[in-house]
């Protein structure tokens, strides 16, 4: 399944928040309020049908709350708008990831040579453990 979803559709439901950052700029860090939280609530959003929101509800488990609100921030740049910009690129780069197929896993056996290597090295041991034993037993 694609993803259809893009931060541009979501907008309207998505709530910023801004707080204090911890990065780059300073005395600035403590007077500007440049570090950017969006909060998604993933359960009651309008535009996502239930087969995506379950599909996001547990791919991206681990930034989801336990009422289906998921939470990211951004405090990378001095600046609100590019953290703001940021953390939407974060948001369509989660959900794309959410929507992507794996691979099924393919597989292998192991080659006739590394067969071979690990029974010749097992009897090399045994050969070993058995010149270890005391003689007569």
């Amino acid at each position: 399944m694609t993803s259809r979803i893009t931060a541009s559709l979501l907008y309207h439901e998505l709530d910023f928040t801004a707080s204090r950052s911890s990065g780059p700029g300073g005395q600035n860090v403590n007077k500007v309020n440049s570090k950017i939280s969006v909060k998604f609530d993933v359960i009651h959003s309008q535009i996502l049908t239930e087969e995506e929101k379950a599909i996001i509800l547990k791919r991206l488990s681990a930034n989801i709350t336990k009422n289906g609100v998921l939470i990211l921030s951004s405090q990378d740049y001095r600046s609100q708008l590019e953290n703001k910009e940021a953390v939407t690129r974060k948001l369509e780069q989660l959900i794309s990831t959410a929507f992507r197929e794996k691979k099924p896993r393919k597989p292998s056996k192991p080659s006739k040579t590394a067969i071979q290597k690990r029974i010749t090295t097992k009897k090399l041991h045994a050969e070993k453990k058995q010149w270890r034993q005391k003689p007569g037993l």
